[in-house]
């Protein structure tokens, strides 16, 4: 017989929570710190039996993965003791990624393949071996060959992982410069339009002048005055 059954195998299942009994688990649950009694009750709005609330919440939660701690007159929810080894395995560290690592990627992201020395010059300044490395671990940049150029240096390029982490289909679906501008993202004053392209990109620009070209030598032939024969 469990705990939940009483002798008529009637099973006593959990009572209810009121309103102020949900706010206050809410409340302990969101902070991002230790509350303490009077910070709970200006909270909730009321100092009526907010501790006997407290003290049953930290009866309901003692057999569960997370508990309610009461600690130095504070309250907060904790993963239970026993599980805290687990928890460490699971544990993962999150970084802001560094200005030179995310304009580096940019640079990879639009100019692939492209070396270390073009990505320096693009930036205009020299960056550090462990910005490559934080991308490579990454595994939003992978080398992608060597340029035949003398020195033979490496070339980098986005992955597919790139792709998936970014939710992007394919290279060509990169935002041009006149997009990421009329979102607000760039000023297209200061930035050189010649940054914002794959190669696919930088072909079909070229195509496309190339095409505008001939238009116009068409359009300039036609509407050149005819000699007399």
């Amino acid at each position: 017989m469990t705990k939940n059954e009483k002798k008529n195998n009637i099973i006593n299942f959990p009572k209810k929570k009121s309103k102020i009994e949900r706010e206050v688990e809410a409340i302990v649950f969101a902070a991002d710190e230790p509350l303490d009694l009077d910070t709970i009750e200006k909270r909730v709005g009321s100092t009526t039996n907010i501790k006997k609330i407290l003290e049953n919440l930290q009866k309901d939660y003692s057999e569960r993965g997370i508990n309610l701690i009461y600690k130095s007159n504070k309250w907060s929810f904790r993963t239970a003791i026993d599980l805290s080894k687990l928890m460490s395995l699971q544990k993962s560290t999150q970084k802001k990624l560094s200005k030179s690592t995310i304009e580096t990627l940019s640079i990879i992201v639009y100019h692939q393949p492209v070396t270390r020395s073009e990505i320096e010059s693009i930036r205009g300044v020299a960056f550090s071996s462990n910005t490559l490395e934080i991308l490579l671990e990454l595994d939003w940049v992978r080398p992608s060959g060597r340029k035949n150029v003398p020195g033979k240096p490496i070339q980098y390029s986005t992955t597919e992982k790139f792709l998936e982490h970014f939710n992007i289909e394919k290279l060509t679906d990169l935002p041009s410069v006149d997009e990421l501008s009329s979102a607000g993202l760039i000023d297209d004053a200061s930035i050189d339009s010649s940054i914002f392209g794959t190669s696919k990109f930088f072909k079909e620009q070229s195509l496309q002048k190339k095409d505008e070209l001939y238009k116009d030598i068409d359009k300039a032939i036609k509407d050149s005055p005819k000699s007399e024969e």
